[in-house]
């Protein structure tokens, strides 16, 4: 496992898109203290504020690998767990499919994009600051007292990445799955999807699917698999 730091750059994620092309290995990070052209999910911009992580790795897919889009789950429950050990999972959350909440605020993002046979993971915590214009409530590690410096973060997560991804190999997304489920919203919460066109689905949390799919049951009683869009708690 390599981390290297850089002072800015526009994204991580992009910069790791470049080298995953001239053939980086997986295991690679790449941190910058500050990013000026950051993205988040569905070509948002991610503020990027000098003191929080912005941080990217990839993942080299195998034969015989989990579908590489429950990555997403990996990648959350790997955040979950290091955010946990400072606070204990009362207070940390997760939202399908891989948002970090705590005491109800998002505190992270992350961002997933293909490579070839690469998968890159691009991580954003708010560590020292966090906004305050966004459309839902925001929260950072210093809002609750805890002051991790990036480079100390991002080493705990690259570990807790690494085990999460081996089990995700080696013992198939049912570990994962049942991480996710027991540190997420329960079965049977009232739940908004705004899809990629627009449109809106409201149901209630039933399960996730093998492909990590989320599924609704709706009011008619029928079921919905949401594979890609963004989830609020009604």
């Amino acid at each position: 496992m390599t981390i290297r730091s850089v002072a800015e750059t526009g994204s991580t994620n992009a910069d790791m898109i470049a080298l995953a092309a001239s053939g980086a290995e997986e295991g690679l990070w790449l941190r910058a203290e500050r990013q000026t052209a950051g993205r988040g999910r569905q070509g948002r911009a991610w503020q990027s504020p000098l003191g929080n992580l912005y941080a990217s790795t990839l993942v080299r897919l195998r034969p015989g690998d989990p579908p590489p889009a429950t990555l997403a789950l990996v990648a959350a429950v790997a955040l979950e767990e290091v955010v946990s050990a400072y606070f204990g999972h009362h207070n940390a959350t997760l939202k399908w499919p891989n948002d970090l909440l705590l005491g109800g605020a998002k505190l992270s993002g992350i961002l997933l994009e293909r490579a070839g046979d690469a998968i890159v993971i691009g991580f954003g915590v708010n560590l020292a600051h966090h906004p305050v214009d966004l459309d839902r409530p925001a929260t950072s590690l210093a809002a609750h007292g805890v002051t991790p410096t990036p480079d100390d973060f991002v080493s705990t997560l690259a570990d807790a990445l690494a085990r999460w991804i081996a089990r995700w190999r080696g013992e198939g997304l049912a570990p994962v799955r049942d991480r996710w489920m027991a540190r997420a919203h329960t079965p049977g919460t009232a739940l908004t999807a705004r899809l990629p066109d627009g449109s809106a689905v409201d149901g209630i949390f039933e399960r996730l699917e093998g492909d990590g799919a989320l599924i609704l049951r709706l009011a008619d009683g029928t079921a919905r698999a949401i594979h890609a869009g963004d989830v609020f708690l009604i």
